[in-house]
């Protein structure tokens, strides 16, 4: 890798965090240079980097007018989860058919070991990472390299919003209700090649928060524009 090449990635990585997690506002202008002296580079691994993350859901761009947060709506969040439960509904039955013993026991242990954060206290920055982790090593026990490329940029677009609503969801039924017996069910299916189970329960496991989309959106907002 060459130093410039070194320079977009990091200014990649740095720009997709801050794009992931509403660091600019939905919908707002992106300053140029006041990006490229936070983040200490020049204006054209900048772009690259900007255009690289327009391609990829994170941000948007228009013409003679230059680069923008990706906006935040009900509607466009109920489309990546449905995406996404497209891609993980598939790839949970493939990985039922296809998938190695050996590698569904080491994602048992995983779960087994992420066990214990599943606590009163753990922030739940933690908890939603867990989640997408254990999402991820589901979808690459179907052996399809798309989907868990996909899935990846799934994850991070509707990363925030997942993370109001765990917040919400622990506030108002205590945290108690965040468990792990979602993915138990949903990994036992899958050891018994059962690629129906799997699928069923993969979906109602995703379709379960659904229905508070718009609710969860509206907090989102609160949070970004709080004083």
């Amino acid at each position: 890798m060459t130093k410039t090449e070194g320079t977009v990635e990091r200014t990649y990585r740095l720009l997709k965090e801050m794009a992931t997690n509403y660091a600019f506002k939905p919908e707002s202008r992106l300053n140029e240079s006041e990006l490229a002296k936070q983040l200490e580079t020049s204006r054209t691994p900048l772009r690259e980097a900007l255009n690289r993350l327009v391609a990829e859901g994170f941000l948007t761009s228009r013409s003679g007018q230059g680069f923008f947060c990706r906006s935040l709506t009900p509607p466009e969040i109920m489309d990546l989860y449905e995406a996404r439960g497209a891609i993980e509904c598939e790839a949970v039955k493939l990985a039922a058919l296809r998938a190695d013993p050996a590698e569904v026991r080491e994602l048992e242990e995983f779960l087994e070991q992420s066990c214990g954060e599943y606590r009163p206290g753990t922030p739940p920055e933690i908890l939603v990472k867990l989640d997408e982790e254990f999402h991820l090593r589901l979808t690459a026990l179907s052996g399809n390299a798309e989907m868990v490329r996909m899935l990846e940029n799934m994850n991070g677009r509707i990363h925030y919003v997942r993370l109001i609503d765990l917040k919400a969801l622990s506030e108002r039924d205590g945290p108690d209700v965040v468990t792990t017996d979602p993915h138990k069910r949903i990994l036992d299916a899958v050891k018994r090649r059962d690629p129906d189970a799997a699928q069923e329960a993969m979906r109602a496991h995703i379709e379960r928060r659904l229905e508070a989309i718009t609710q969860t959106v509206r907090s989102a907002f609160a949070q970004l524009y709080a004083p």
